[in-house]
């Protein structure tokens, strides 16, 4: 049985109160909370187990790169990758894409080649790829959504398709409208073309399982503070067959074979795109985190938070002047909406002042806000443990602050 109270009892700010009501914690797209075994495995690291990994011969830095290492087979398996060369450690998402934005387009491209991604990305998925633009004269193209947040089908996106794409580059889960994309559909029409494909996993890989060999995707970023883990630390998987191809993104020590005045030659993988010193105990946090993460059932998990996306959308259409944004057959963990012309700031600060924290705003997704012919939105996102009341909670605040108005 999933058993939300008792899951809750390990997230011990959860029981805190704000402006003395009690916290409930609806940002969770932004960052989740973090349970006691991810800050105990951390704190137990730092206090017994600190030493630089990769490079001691003693029994600290042993024990700690073992932890290290053990950490990237956590993550192989989670996402089911073939090999653990495959998984290469970063901060987070962002500098995931852009390590494949930057490599990917020096080696592989050149000007007026085109990269294509979506109307509903995240600025981590826009913003490298216009400073190659620039850098490089590459294109950077966008599929359309329609007005519930879908993407256009599969046989339209072969018409953005040209000859000269290639690379696309999309979200698995949008961070506003919580859009799930067809993105098997899209990476075997973009391999039946040869154009590979990278996913932005930040929203997925905390709700659904992921598996990339059945995916079938070049690459996949995702960010651990998005699924209880620390904060500052992420992971790109890359096809072993790419990030061979792909050159180093940063140079200095750890990524380096051998370094002479005439010549450098650098590591195997994954080590290749890992300069310097990792964050060896976040990367043991986010092991940590994934294994409870696994201990609760992936599909609980996305089970449980469907069954609130559906409620919240239920409840929130009987509210009056109620603007859902985002209302996909495919959708999970994430609500935006406005109420009539409230302000998405005077919404969420006042929610605040009872206790409920949203996120307002843009959420890093202009070009999606402009689609939508409005500023910003107010977002509720949900995590494993969040609840139906906390859902009434905001509800009803939604209502009290719409009578304000």
């Amino acid at each position: 049985m999933y058993d939300v109270k008792k899951i809750r009892e390990d997230f011990p700010i959860l029981q805190r109160e704000v402006y003395k009501k009690p916290l409930v914690y609806l940002d969770n797209a932004a960052t989740t909370q973090k349970p006691l075994c991810v800050l105990d495995a951390m704190r137990e690291e730092y206090l017994n187990v600190n030493a630089n990994v990769h490079r001691g011969v003693h029994y600290l830095s042993q024990q700690a790169t073992d932890l290290h290492e053990a950490a990237r087979e956590t993550v192989r398996a989670f996402i089911n990758a073939r090999k653990i060369e495959e998984v290469v450690f970063t901060r987070g998402t962002t500098e995931a894409i852009n390590l494949v934005a930057q490599t990917f387009c020096e080696s592989q491209m050149k000007a007026g080649d085109e990269v294509l991604v979506t109307d509903m990305e995240h600025h981590s998925n826009i913003v490298p790829w216009q400073l190659q633009a620039k850098k490089m004269g590459i294109v950077v193209k966008h599929l359309p959504i329609d007005d519930k947040g879908c993407l256009v089908s599969c046989h339209d996106v072969a018409t953005y398709i040209t000859e000269r794409t290639k690379l696309i580059s999309i979200a698995h889960v949008s961070n506003v409208l919580g859009t799930i994309n067809p993105v098997k559909d899209i990476i075997k029409l973009a391999h039946e073309r040869g154009i590979p494909v990278l996913v932005d996993g930040a929203q997925s890989a905390p709700h659904m399982k992921i598996d990339v060999q059945d995916l079938d995707c070049d690459f996949l970023a995702f960010s651990g503070h998005k699924m209880y883990g620390p904060t500052g630390i992420g992971v790109l998987y890359g096809k072993e067959e790419w990030l061979e191809k792909l050159p180093p993104y940063q140079g200095g020590g750890e990524m380096i074979d051998k370094v002479s005045w005439e010549k450098t030659t650098f590591e195997r993988l994954p080590f290749k795109f890992e300069a310097g010193t990792p964050d060896y105990v976040a990367t043991h946090g986010l092991a940590t985190a994934i294994k409870y993460m696994e201990s609760l059932g992936m599909e609980n998990i996305e089970a449980h938070e469907q069954e609130l996306t559906r409620y919240c959308m239920e409840q929130m259409r009987t509210i009056p002047n109620m603007r859902l944004f985002g209302e996909a057959p495919h959708k999970d963990a994430v609500v935006s909406f406005l109420v009539g012309d409230i302000h998405h700031l005077d919404m969420g600060t006042l929610l605040d002042r009872l206790g409920i924290a949203v996120r307002t705003g843009h959420h890093c997704a202009h070009p999606l806000m402009d689609r939508l012919g409005v500023t910003g939105t107010v977002r509720a996102s949900f995590a494993l443990y969040n609840t139906k009341e906390e859902i009434d909670a905001l509800v009803a605040g939604i209502r009290r602050v719409s009578a304000m108005f």
